[in-house]
């Protein structure tokens, strides 16, 4: 895979690492009050750490707040959207959930801007053009996130990573948090279809 290295490359690792500190500074009564909710609410673990690629295809443990309840099947809990409770669908319809991956920019292994981190087994399922997506540090918002969040289909998605790959600048990172932040005070593209979370790449769901 190769990558077209950018001078705004660089300049927004700086940002990244900037941005991320000054918010979980700011942040830090929020993210302990949301874990204190979450542990009351939903249990341990708090945080949900799951192996996601990132740039260049490189594994990393993506950390979020928990949303979801264990599986009891007894109680019908099987499915994400059975287990997707209120206070969780809330905490993801809002982003609060995001918080934790602030660490993850700080580390590097994210940007605050880039395509989504998705699951390691739609690797395989990419086309080489959709594989194009790791070229760049995976985002906590990205151009996708704010056309629409979960309301696009998987096409669409990729196809405004590749888009924000090959035009990737200062200025589209702005016009991207801004889209960002009025789609999450107006609720815009939180479900796919009238589902609460979006099905995987590659299944089809009625």
């Amino acid at each position: 895979m190769t990558h077209d290295f950018r001078p705004y490359d660089a300049v927004k690792r700086v940002l990244d690492i900037v941005s991320a500190s000054v918010a979980l500074i700011v942040f830090s009564p929020v993210i302990v009050g949301v874990g204190l909710l979450v542990l009351v609410r939903l249990g341990r673990p708090v945080v949900f750490s799951q192996q996601r690629p990132g740039k260049g295809g490189r594994l990393f443990t993506l950390r979020k707040f928990r949303t979801m309840r264990d599986v009891d099947e007894a109680r019908g809990r099987v499915s994400d959207e059975q287990r997707l409770s209120p206070f969780g669908r809330a905490l993801r319809s809002t982003s609060l959930d995001e918080l934790p991956s602030l660490w993850n920019v700080l580390r590097g292994d994210m940007s605050m801007i880039g395509p989504r981190p998705l699951l390691v087994e739609y690797l395989s399922r990419y086309s080489l053009e959709q594989a194009r997506r790791h070229e760049v540090r995976p985002g906590i918002t990205g151009l996708a996130q704010a056309s629409g969040r979960n309301a696009l289909g998987w096409d669409d998605k990729f196809e405004l990573d590749v888009r924000y790959v090959d035009q990737r600048s200062l200025f589209l990172d702005a016009r991207i948090l801004l889209a960002t932040v009025k789609a999450v005070f107006t609720r815009e593209g939180i479900s796919h279809g009238g589902h609460a979370t979006m099905h995987k790449y590659g299944e089809e769901r009625d």
